[in-house]
């Protein structure tokens, strides 16, 4: 590891609280504990947790920073994505076969916006800098998964979805559920457009409609909202059969806490957490 920094520490990421099966690993980074430099940096004079290769951040720095957070996990390799704001789903263990069948393909990651999987291993993986990660998990640890939301791929249905995935790969029903919101941008944060409130209202089942515009506010620039990215996770959670009990996070912002979370709306350049969940023997 580079000289100079300390390796990456517990406290240094956000851990699930929930009572699942102790097979069920998971964490989010934060933008602490790793060793890029700003402005992909971390807290003031430490080194950022970086974890994106598209950001124009130092290679070298970005593979450090991946080999810190696989060290963490202790597990053998992970799924990572090239993220497109949709709604495909991967295999994790397909994932990382692919990537590792030669240098060429490794240089083209495959686009989806999340991961799932029922075998030991293989880590499902989201990266974000505002956009919400949501992880998932069935109770007696049979499956995971892990879904990028930004908000075209929350409107387009990647949460159920992936929801879906997983219960069908732990032979569960969706009410055995549990989901994880990790740090994204806050609701006094996000503005949006009237296409994003039309997007959604018009996507959401009758019974809902009213909820679904319920997470969205005026704003005073005529024509935009403040929306609530996690009201909307969790009223698509509901639509896909997950006990809002089960369903934790969904506290953070990583607008307003500038020190701990990388933010694309705040800084534009910038560096990526991630979020991570497996199945551990």
């Amino acid at each position: 590891m580079s000289e100079g920094f300390a390796p990456l520490r517990n406290e240094d990421c956000l851990w699930p609280q929930w009572r699942v099966s102790p097979r069920v690993r998971a964490f989010v980074t934060t933008r602490n504990g790793g060793v890029s430099l700003p402005p992909y940096g971390g807290s003031p004079g430490a080194g950022g947790m970086n974890l994106g290769l598209h950001t124009g951040d130092s290679p070298v720095a970005v593979a450090e920073n991946r080999a810190r957070v696989m060290a963490l996990t202790q597990a053998p390799a992970a799924a990572w994505l090239e993220q497109v704001h949709g709604a495909d789903i991967q295999d994790a263990g397909a994932v990382i076969d692919r990537c590792a069948g030669s240098p060429s393909q490794a240089a083209q990651p495959v686009k989806a916006d999340a991961s799932v999987t029922g075998s030991t291993g293989a880590v499902c993986v989201v990266m974000v800098a505002d956009c919400l990660p949501v992880l998932l998990c069935d109770e007696s640890g049979r499956a995971v998964g892990a879904a990028h939301a930004g908000w075209r791929g929350l409107a387009a249905g990647i949460v159920e979805k992936t929801a879906d995935r997983v219960a069908t790969l732990a032979g569960a029903s969706t009410a055995s559920l549990h989901a994880y919101l990790g740090p994204a941008i806050g609701p006094a944060a996000f503005e949006v457009g009237e296409d994003v409130l039309d997007a959604f209202v018009s996507a959401a089942d009758a019974a809902q409609r009213d909820a679904t515009a319920g997470a969205f506010t005026r704003a005073q620039a005529p024509h935009k909202y403040f929306s609530d990215i996690y009201a909307l996770a969790r009223l698509r959670l509901a639509v896909a059969g997950v006990d809002p009990a089960r369903v934790q996070g969904g506290t953070h912002c990583t607008v307003t806490e500038r020190e701990r979370f990388y933010s694309y709306r705040r800084d534009r350049v910038t560096g990526r957490m991630a979020a991570m969940i497996w199945l551990a023997d």
